[in-house]
């Protein structure tokens, strides 16, 4: 029998080439990956539909001056009193996606200037208008960064526990060593376990009313800490320190430092703030120090009726501590029930200024103040 071979040409043998093996592996894995990995039961994407709220916040009252009295054109010694819009914004809010959000605000002020055309009118000028860029999916919950006229550090997180704005500003605002909007760029964090946040941010250091007016820029930082976050009773107690690094003009310091503790719970809220400030308008000067502080108290008595107590007291000079000028508030206030997001709050109050070895009359005024906010 014949026997018939065949040849096959045997070809060498030729290694892969490195890139092209590593593509086809990628290609392998990520088929795999598309093919097995089912997103978890529950999972809830994020909506990233843009969106936009329009809003809008009231100050409004009626004052009258009880102490000291004045004369009018006519010379008749009269107690001042008048209607006023001392607050009137409109809040547009949104987001682009779940991580670019944005704020505009308007404010109204009164123009005072007599030699502008709109003098004694209420204008609107921003109060904020920034852009936000949420980090939550980096890093804890509250993370962000902002840019542009937006809240400073300490007085915006003091108002979400004292909320009597509409009464007037808070003590470090009033007494004119901050302002609670500037143009900045600031970073917000919070610290794991519900102990804390953090905000920091470089801003111009002359307040959302005035323009920059050289090259100094305002550090600012706050840091709070809560220290029993899970306690049944304790949860609600905060300790602040707040710093502004900042200078008037090169080499001439204006600094702010603030410790403040807070207690807030579903009976009454209660806050301290200590402040010391130091103020050099030029570097031939010397430095103004000044030192205060602030007490207050809001019990809330059910059905609405809330009470406001505060004491401030503050040294303008402190080579001159004798001189103290002294601030009381006391006021009674009805909240409107609340229907979803939206607020609505009477409240009259006694508003009395009175000065320690400082010559100035004692100032009293007496209000009706009314809250809208939605």
């Amino acid at each position: 029998m014949r026997r018939i071979v065949t040849h096959v040409p045997i070809r060498p043998f030729r290694r892969p080439r490195p890139l092209g093996a590593a593509l086809c592996c990628v290609l392998l894995l990520a088929r795999a990956a598309e093919a097995r990995v089912m997103p978890a039961a529950g999972y809830t994407p994020p909506d990233d539909t843009p969106s936009i709220k329009v809003g809008a916040t009231i100050f409004t009252d009626f004052t009258y001056v009880n102490k000291p009295t004045t004369k009018d054109a006519d010379g008749h010694v009269i107690n001042p009193s008048s209607f006023n819009v001392a607050r009137s914004y409109i809040n547009v809010t949104g987001n682009i996606s779940h991580i670019v959000a944005f704020r505009i605000t308007p404010d109204i002020v009164r123009e005072t200037s007599t030699s502008s055309a709109a003098g004694g009118s209420l204008v609107f000028r921003i109060k904020y208008a920034f852009l936000q860029i949420n980090l939550d999916d980096w890093l804890p919950k509250g993370s962000w960064i902002r840019l542009g006229i937006q809240q400073t550090p300490f007085l915006d997180f003091e108002e979400g526990v004292y909320r009597y704005r509409w009464q007037g500003t808070l003590f470090a605002e009033r007494e004119g060593f901050l302002s609670s909007s500037d143009a900045a760029v600031s970073f917000h964090g919070a610290f794991p376990g519900k102990y804390g946040d953090f905000h920091v941010g470089f801003y111009n250091g002359e307040g959302y009313s005035k323009s920059e007016t050289n090259d100094q820029k305002a550090l600012m930082i706050r840091g709070t800490f809560r220290p029993l976050p899970m306690h049944p009773f304790l949860r609600g107690l905060r300790l602040t320190g707040f710093y502004v690094a900042d200078h008037s003009v090169k080499n001439a310091e204006r600094t702010r430092a603030i410790f403040n503790t807070m207690f807030e719970h579903k009976y009454i809220n209660v806050g301290f703030d200590y402040m010391s400030t130091n103020d050099q308008t030029s570097a031939t000067r010397t430095s103004v120090r000044s030192t205060g502080w602030s007490v207050f108290a809001t019990p809330k008595f059910g059905e609405g009726f809330e009470a406001v107590l505060r004491h401030d007291a503050f040294t303008p000079d402190d080579t001159q501590t004798a001189q103290v000028r002294h601030r009381n508030i006391i006021g009674l206030a009805y909240w409107f029930p609340k229907l979803g997001s939206a607020s609505a709050a009477l409240m009259f109050d006694v508003d009395t200024r009175t000065f320690t070895n400082i010559s100035s009359p004692t100032d009293q005024k007496l209000f009706v103040h009314g809250l809208i906010a939605f």
